[in-house]
């Protein structure tokens, strides 16, 4: 049995990013993805920032680089 496709996602920044998010879920829900943590492994991984501070660049790199090391 094939089991569904997995998908994680963490998201930085303001409520508009969190809606994003959410829509985003439930489009891939549609489409038979199964969420996961982020800190689980997943087939696909979505984070969703905006580039405001210097911090937020920080911290979304950090999490690219915890992903790209995952795989």
């Amino acid at each position: 049995m094939k089991s569904n496709p997995t998908i994680a996602y963490h998201t930085l920044g303001c409520k508009l990013n969190f809606s994003e998010t959410s829509a985003l879920n439930r489009l891939f829900n549609e489409e038979g993805y199964e969420k996961k943590s982020f800190q689980e492994d997943a087939d696909v991984y979505v984070i969703n920032t905006c580039s405001v501070t210097e911090n937020a660049d920080k911290e979304c790199r950090q999490l690219i680089r915890r992903v790209k090391n995952k795989t």
